[in-house]
């Protein structure tokens, strides 16, 4: 099996396995607790705060723990509209359905929503974000790249907008956060959603940057766990994994980034060689290094991922919609026909796969098209 579905979830890497090992062997004490036990968890608890934190440019009592990427963008959106009440809110129509699922339900409850359109290349239109905000706009939340696509969007240009009025502004960035620099400041966001098993942590476990000062309105009830926000005794062991992720992420991003944009690359342009009407959905290079999305003419993309799967792991789409044959929400909101969307495959490498891999894939992608008179 090749494994070409990183974008959908990483495999974990030996150290982040080691030091959760270690952690579930030997601190397995009650980070709440006050004995010598209890202060060891509550030392590696943040000990990996302070590891989320320095990954993203922030300070570690900014960092909140939670359970994942769907957790933190539930707690973000319905955090601060609960907390403020009422209001008029921006989100865009490529948002994940943790954001945009809970922002539908917020205007069933009488807030005010936009949700702004993207340009042919996957790209929030600016100018619709401009003129979508009103005196009342309390919040907008646009991802940092898109999960199927890898289109990175234009976070620190609506960052700029959202400051100068004084609008709370969050971004998810599960798909970037690991992948490639992330500095909360330097985008102008308030608020970043991480997700660990998106670069080489477990699942499971994910983290909230909250900037100092702004205040959310609990969605779980229970104990002062992680700020009054989050209660339940902490996954330490999860929270350990998360950290180690994100110190090694720190040190490894430059050679990350070149080594799976080489290997994209090399994967797009042999699939151009040996096929004919491959076409790339997404920006030629405002995307994520590892990631390709692409329509074959003429191809049904389900029969065909069903036809390799067990030679090679890929997706149809996000992972998360799996099971739902239906055109992608995100490309129909690009300009593409049913057709072309139905024929879409996305292929998104990692740090451990090869150049050899990569050969093999190509081969097995065109011998399978050829095998059904293409």
């Amino acid at each position: 099996m090749i494994y070409l579905d990183n974008n959908a979830s990483t495999p974990v890497d030996p150290e982040v396995a080691d030091a959760m090992l270690s952690a579930v062997r030997s601190n397995y004490g009650n980070p709440s607790s006050i004995h010598a036990m209890g202060i060891r968890a509550r030392t590696s608890v943040e000990e990996a705060r302070s590891q989320v934190a320095e990954l993203i440019g922030v300070s570690p009592e900014e960092i909140l723990f939670t359970s994942g990427g769907t957790e933190s963008n539930n707690l973000a959106v319905m955090g601060l509209a609960l907390n403020r009440g009422q209001g008029h809110i921006i989100t865009s129509l490529i948002e994940h359905p943790s954001v945009l699922n809970p922002c539908r339900y917020l205007e069933s409850k009488g807030f005010a929503l936009t949700c702004v359109g993207i340009d042919g290349h996957g790209r929030v239109r600016v100018d619709e974000v401009k003129e979508a905000l009103r005196t009342n706009t309390i919040l907008i939340t646009i991802m940092h790249a898109n999960n199927e696509t890898g289109v990175i969007q234009p976070i620190e240009e609506i960052g700029i907008l959202a400051r100068k009025r004084g609008i709370i502004f969050h971004t998810d960035a599960a798909q970037t956060v690991g992948k490639i620099p992330v500095h909360a400041g330097k985008l102008s966001v308030d608020m970043v959603t991480i997700a660990s098993h998106k670069f080489y942590g477990p699942k499971g476990i994910g983290a909230l940057y909250l900037r100092k000062g702004l205040s959310l309105h609990p969605i779980l009830w229970g104990a002062g766990h992680e700020m009054g926000l989050r209660p339940g005794t902490e996954n330490v062991p999860g929270i350990v994994g998360l950290g180690k992720a994100c110190e090694l992420a720190r040190r490894f991003i430059p050679e990350r980034v070149s080594h799976t944009r080489k290997l994209t690359d090399m994967l797009y342009h042999g699939l151009k060689e040996k096929m004919s009407g491959v076409r790339l959905n997404g920006h030629e290079t405002l995307r994520l290094p590892n990631t390709l999305n692409i329509s074959m003419a003429g191809i049904d993309s389900s029969d065909l991922l069903e036809e390799i799967k067990d030679t090679i792991a890929a997706s149809l789409g996000s992972a998360c919609h799996s099971g739902q044959r239906k055109p992608s929400s995100v490309l129909k909101a690009m300009g593409l026909a049913d057709d072309e969307t139905l024929s879409s495959l996305r292929l998104s490498t990692g740090k451990d796969n090869t150049e050899e891999e990569i050969r093999d894939v190509i081969e097995i992608l065109a011998n399978a098209l050829h095998d059904r008179g293409r």
